[in-house]
């Protein structure tokens, strides 16, 4: 036996178990461990419904979560801080910018502090 073995072994590293039936991977497909753009395609081809686009005007910087709910559910979100401090709008627009980035979507400014966040598998086109 090897001396890395042995060390293994001494802090209960060494041995594998081995089990009598081989473990069911129940749930293999399911989308939270899928990347974020097959979630949302996966969730466009099942639901069958045309898109929603959700508009939301936080008041405050505790309305963050609605808006990520929003956003990983696959929804386009026009996000208007306009009612909002200017310190809470940056607060709540570099939440939106982690949000975009983290499920590998896209933040657009559109206007005077509104914004959209579009799911990876929506193109935004300007005309």
């Amino acid at each position: 036996m090897g001396a890395v073995r042995k060390v293994a072994t001494y802090l209960g590293l060494g041995g594998v178990d081995q089990y009598d039936e081989p473990y069911e991977y129940e749930g293999a497909e399911d989308e939270e461990w899928m990347p974020a753009a097959e979630r949302a395609a996966r969730r466009w081809q099942q639901a069958g419904e045309p898109a929603r686009i959700v508009m939301v005007q936080p008041r405050k910087y505790n309305d963050a979560p609605t808006i990520g709910k929003h956003f990983r559910e696959g929804q386009t979100v026009i996000m208007d801080v306009t009612g909002m401090s200017m310190t809470e709008a940056t607060r709540m627009v570099d939440f939106a910018a982690g949000l975009a980035y983290g499920c590998e979507g896209k933040i657009e400014r559109i206007a005077e502090k509104v914004f959209l966040l579009a799911p990876a598998d929506v193109e935004i086109s300007a005309v």
